[in-house]
């Protein structure tokens, strides 16, 4: 399995005018877009009363998932971090406003004037500590938080996310939490590796002011619940990437560390806001063997 793009670089170094442009000529990328882009329209549950509504469009890259916004009669704002993807945007003439913007350093716009919002593959990358600067919690709680007092009342925010592992599905859903959203996390085709889906749909409030959070879909197309004590947890949080890394496999030919490479990878991990144990004498110390 190909690394996960935001191991690589920072959004806006690794969407480059190359990259950027590759990626929205691809058939394959521009069919899942439109795909994820429809799901996450649904789970809005906009009104359908024919009044077209001004959506967020967070993470809109060339414009790929806006496109699906259009055709189904609404105006849109997309912003991005990539300057190589807007202008890809803006050659292709898509209909939304383009802005750029690092959704880390929160959305500026009047509370209450967005009816709803989508993020498609976005973001997870606020896990990721690009810059010195840079605190994965920092930068999810001013996410949340702009994002709760940019939606009218009652309005929803679907991201379609693609967490690292159980630990960073948590921490997002727990900031989002924070900012006073109410709602949770959809899975759809949960037992299944190519087309397992997370959905983080947000509501504006507390429940009352709307239905629960929706089902998500099984592999028949039927909607089937996320309800933790139906026993599947375990597979509805497994990331992708460990099911193709089996353990056998990371352990071959691996070398000793030592403590300066093990203080390096747990300072990483703290960037990236995981829990990790604090420094001591004892960090990286072989154990005694016991008889």
């Amino acid at each position: 399995m190909a690394s996960r793009p935001e191991l690589l670089a920072p959004p806006e170094i690794f969407y480059n005018d190359e990259e950027a442009r590759k990626y929205t000529s691809s058939s394959r990328i521009i069919d899942i877009q439109a795909k994820l882009s429809e799901r996450a329209l649904e789970l809005l549950a906009l009104p359908d009363d024919g009044i077209p509504r001004l959506l967020l469009d967070i993470g809109c890259g060339s414009g790929l998932s806006g496109e699906t916004l259009t055709e189904n009669g609404h105006q849109w704002i997309g912003l991005d971090i990539s300057q190589s993807m807007l202008n890809i945007g803006l050659e292709r003439e898509v209909e939304g406003d383009l802005l750029l913007s690092d959704m880390g350093q929160g959305l500026g716009f009047r509370p209450g004037v967005i009816d709803g919002a989508i993020s498609i593959s976005a973001v997870q990358w606020l896990c990721n500590a690009d810059k010195s600067s840079h605190e994965p919690r920092t930068r999810l709680k001013a996410f949340f938080g702009s994002l709760y007092r940019s939606l009218a009342r009652g309005a929803r925010a679907v991201c379609q996310i693609y967490p690292e592992n159980l630990a960073q599905r948590e921490l997002i859903l727990r900031f989002a939490m924070q900012a006073g959203f109410s709602g949770g996390i959809v899975v759809d085709y949960p037992h299944s590796t190519k087309s397992r889906k997370e959905y983080l749909v947000l509501t504006c409030g507390p429940p009352s002011l709307t239905t629960a959070t929706p089902q998500g879909k099984g592999e028949d197309g039927e909607s089937c619940s996320d309800d933790n004590s139906s026993g599947d947890e375990e597979d509805r949080t497994i990331s992708v990437a460990d099911r193709h890394r089996p353990r056998k496999k990371q352990k071959l030919n691996k070398k000793v560390k030592g403590k300066e490479w093990v203080l390096r990878k747990k300072d990483q991990m703290r960037r990236k806001g995981n829990a990790v144990p604090q420094d001591s004498k004892y960090t990286a110390r072989k154990r005694k063997t016991r008889f």
